[in-house]
């Protein structure tokens, strides 16, 4: 799943995506509302852990404008103790859930599972792209009928590359999901896991074609 956290607060926004990450999501780090609100505009997510107090827009103003633009995504606010009229403006205004702080990382992860559950959402699809299948559920990959072992980097780069297969996806895109949004990490760093993807996929009917200084696309092979 590939889930937003937008919080300001750098040390709780890594823990949060320290954990996700560890459980096999995809995190993707934002630490200002601005910068939140065009990144959910153009990249989207499955789900948004919102902290309400942030630089620039505020969470509820990037909820607002989410659900303007008719994002259903699900969202999960996070409040201090006094903000009790916050909340409930964020839920009038469409946020699913929200927690106070401070918060047990494994009450975060069971919101986020009790979320999936309520809104039906398709998490566990299974995609397909030539002999390769992705089970989303297990985060398992089948190849020609066998399990292929793959490294969570790895995986996160062929997600990231099956959401978007058959168009190019650039090395920013792939760092941003791999490693999070605002990560300090050389974009270089997403090569050796495109590499060694590649070699893992290889016979199985899929490619990653490499565009030189553009990105990577993910296609069946001719």
């Amino acid at each position: 799943m590939r889930i937003a956290i937008v919080e300001d607060n750098e040390s709780l926004a890594n823990g949060i995506a320290y954990r996700l990450r560890d459980r096999g999501h995809s995190a993707d780090v934002l630490h200002d509302g601005q910068e939140a609100d065009a990144y959910l505009a153009q990249e989207g997510a499955d789900l948004v852990v919102l902290d309400i107090n942030l630089p620039g827009l505020s969470g509820l103003e990037v909820l607002r404008a989410l659900r303007a633009r008719g994002d259903g995504s699900p969202v999960i606010l996070l409040t201090a103790r006094s903000e009790t009229s916050d909340r409930v403006a964020g839920l009038d205004l469409g946020a699913d859930d929200y927690l106070v702080k401070p918060f047990e990382m494994d009450e975060l992860e069971a919101r986020i599972r009790a979320l999936s559950r309520r809104r039906n959402l398709d998490y566990g699809a299974h995609e397909r792209i030539g002999k390769v299948e992705f089970d989303r559920a297990s985060r398992r990959v089948m190849a020609s009928g066998k399990v292929l072992e793959i490294p969570r980097k790895e995986l996160a780069t062929l997600e990231c590359l099956l959401e978007r297969r058959g168009r190019l996806v650039s090395k920013s895109m792939l760092t941003d999901h791999v490693y999070g949004v605002g990560a300090d990490v050389d974009e270089k760093a997403i090569e050796p896991h495109v590499s060694r993807l590649r070699r893992r996929l290889a016979g199985h009917g899929v490619s990653i074609k490499t565009a030189r200084g553009l990105g990577y696309m993910l296609d069946v092979e001719g």
